[in-house]
């Protein structure tokens, strides 16, 4: 791991984001899933990997999270999952907020891939991030 404790903590935020792409016929069936509401499930997933990501990721250092929130939308092609984590400490979020970005697409995937094989997971990456001696970054559409 980079040592850290150098560093002053300061406030840190990062957004990121990933897509799942859906056949229509599974994004209309969503509402009638047996294991249950993938939207919700998602969310929370990506919340619990958020604040676990030191644990997934080897040289990731663990971080007090305070504040983690995972959209989930459907949409005409699939589902969009945008996060968003904050923290203050002597290392960013980055890792957190792609984690939980990419946790959430996987668990809707694993609610519906009795639907459907072909399903994709699309356009993982991250939207911004803020703070640290890096600066600030905002991804250009």
């Amino acid at each position: 791991m980079v040592d850290v404790s150098g560093k002053a903590p300061t406030r840190r935020s990062a957004r990121a984001h990933a897509f799942v792409r859906l056949k229509p016929e599974v994004l209309q069936a969503l509402p009638q899933n047996p294991k249950g509401n993938p939207l919700e499930v998602a969310r929370l997933a990506g919340i619990m990997a958020a604040k676990r990501t030191a644990e997934l990721i080897p040289l990731c250092h663990p971080l007090p999270l305070s504040h983690v929130e995972v959209h989930v939308a459907i949409e005409p092609e699939g589902v969009r999952i945008e996060t968003a984590v904050t923290t203050t400490a002597a290392t960013g979020v980055e890792m957190e907020a792609l984690t939980a970005a990419a946790v959430a697409a996987l668990t809707v995937y694993d609610m519906t891939k009795a639907l459907d094989k072909s399903i994709e997971i699309q356009d993982v990456y991250l939207l911004e991030k803020t703070g640290g001696k890096s600066g600030d970054y905002r991804r250009a559409d």
